[in-house]
């Protein structure tokens, strides 16, 4: 007979009670991790920060001049039912990559508490606007809304079916992604995937390149979204927001059954690392050399890594191919880029060690090798997806100018070596104890994650600007000297940040905190 709630039993319940418990359970969750945060002070000042910016991106550009009115205003509403359907399509691409979301309560925890896959799924949808990525989507999608239609009734019409839009979008991309990770674990899933998404950029390649992509955009859905919402309060109107909400709800639902049919499979991919073996190679001459070979192979071997290095080096650069855009504009993405794979462990760089950190410390190796060796892998991590991306765009730039060439390369130093100083301060300054090995694991708490990202996607930005007006110029050797002191105050940055790993107590602390 059964025994208990978190007895390990099959339980048959009903869909209904099952789907409270989950929403109780997911309640439950977010005030654990609530109740963890080191600085409530500054969480609470956090969260009302947010609500406000959000409040006021949707009504504040509803009030500048020519808002609602005016050919600029016109061309803005236009042009917004491709962005509902571009944000479709980043809120796929973005819980594809992190395989069904992020993780509310981490995998090894979960293994012994009886938090279903069903409150895993919810988990991970109310984690989805911790991302700037997201965040970025959804307030630039409202401030478009509020300053193309203007103040008025049509403004609240607009607002309502922009918010149940981004509902719908953000669900959606749930089911999509526990639906791949699910075909994924099959025995010729990965495979399969991988062809199924080679073909699928291609076609989106020819479908530019033959002229077809925009007027097939022109014929989404969306647009009926769009007209319906700016004559302010109808029938019609009232029709497309119940349509849309029963489409989020009953997405909301679907991502339930994908989310426990893959649960039920093993993650090969996961598994394959876990369980391989690796040929023995001879030993480098130096420290540096056989550190450098380790955290290579750590990082490397690693599925978030891999996954999240395609999504971060393939996507930009299919975009920047498929808008065929200059020397000057792609100067801007491998900063951007950079930033993007910091966020895949650099901002934790020392989590990768867990309880390894503790027999590393044992070895006859000098703190500041160890910290060289970290700081290198992660550089050419970076460097890599930044070349990818480059590359990809490279095909339909042209040919670089002299002054562009110079500029790329001095845009790549600079921002490789100012994320790197940043990451491994930050590493150092709020070690957290993580496992990596989930595909869905990120290396912070998500709220660290959104400050992470906001700060390196700002200066990345700026700095690609910076360098990008200098493409422009017919001097070359103007990026040069702009770099050298970018480069300067960001080495000095990571040699103060080597200074401190290299103090007893501070390594001591973080090596403690990571092992955890």
């Amino acid at each position: 007979m059964p025994t208990a709630r978190s007895s390990t039993e099959p339980h048959r319940h009903h869909p209904v009670a099952e789907a409270a418990r989950a929403v109780a359970d997911v309640g439950t969750l977010v005030r654990f991790r609530a109740a963890h945060v080191r600085r409530p002070r500054a969480f609470r000042a956090g969260l009302l920060l947010f609500a406000l910016g959000s409040a006021a991106v949707a009504v504040v550009p509803s009030l500048v001049p020519g808002a609602g009115e005016g050919e600029r205003a016109r061309d803005v509403l236009i042009v917004m039912p491709t962005a509902l359907a571009a944000l479709v399509l980043v809120s796929v691409v973005a819980a594809v990559a992190s395989g069904g979301g992020r993780e509310l309560l981490a995998r090894d925890p979960a293994s012994i508490h009886p938090v279903s896959p069903t409150t895993d799924h919810l988990g991970a949808l109310v984690l989805a606007p911790l991302n700037v990525a997201w965040l970025l989507q959804s307030w630039s999608l409202l401030g478009a809304a509020a300053y193309g239609t203007g103040w008025g009734w049509s403004l609240l019409t607009m607002q309502v079916a922009m918010l149940l839009w981004l509902v719908l979008a953000t669900a959606l991309g749930q089911v999509v992604a526990w639906t791949l990770e699910g075909l994924r674990r099959l025995r010729f899933g990965e495979g399969a995937l991988r062809v199924a998404t080679v073909a699928s950029v291609a076609a989106v390649l020819v479908l530019q390149v033959r002229g077809d992509l925009v007027p097939l955009l022109d014929q989404v859905p969306t647009v009926r979204v769009v007209a319906t919402s700016v004559g302010g309060p109808s029938w019609a109107w009232a029709g497309v927001v119940g349509t849309l909400a029963g489409l989020a709800l009953a997405a909301v639902v679907l991502g339930a059954v994908p989310a426990h049919l893959a649960t039920r499979r093993v993650p090969h991919d996961e598994l394959r690392v876990e369980s391989g073996s690796y040929r023995a190679r001879r030993l480098p001459r130096t420290d540096l050399a056989v550190l450098v070979r380790t955290d290579r192979a750590s990082v490397w071997r690693a599925v978030p890594m891999r996954r999240g290095l395609a999504v971060l080096a393939v996507g930009p650069g299919v975009i920047a191919l498929l808008g065929a855009l200059p020397w000057a504009q792609l100067i801007i993405l491998p900063g951007l880029v950079a930033s993007g794979g910091a966020l895949l462990f650099g901002v934790n760089a020392w989590c990768l060690d867990g309880r390894g950190g503790l027999w590393r410390e044992s070895l006859p190796v000098g703190p500041g090798t160890v910290f060289a060796a970290r700081a290198w892998v992660l550089a050419e991590f970076l460097l890599v997806a930044s070349l990818v991306t480059v590359v990809l765009g490279a095909l339909r730039a042209g040919v670089p100018t002299p002054s562009e060439v110079t500029a790329l390369l001095a845009m790549l130093a600079v921002v490789t070596v100012q994320v790197v100083a940043a990451a491994m301060r930050w590493s150092l300054a709020h070690p957290y104890a993580v496992d990596l090995r989930s595909a869905r694991a990120t290396p912070a708490p998500p709220l660290m994650m959104v400050g992470y990202s906001s700060r390196l996607a700002l200066s990345t930005t700026l700095t690609g600007l910076v360098f990008s007006a200098l493409a422009r110029l017919d001097d070359p050797l103007a990026a040069v000297l702009v770099a050298v002191p970018f480069l300067c105050w960001s080495g000095f940055r990571l040699a103060r940040a080597h200074t401190r790993w290299t103090t007893p107590t501070e390594r001591a602390r973080v090596v403690v905190t990571t092992a955890a």
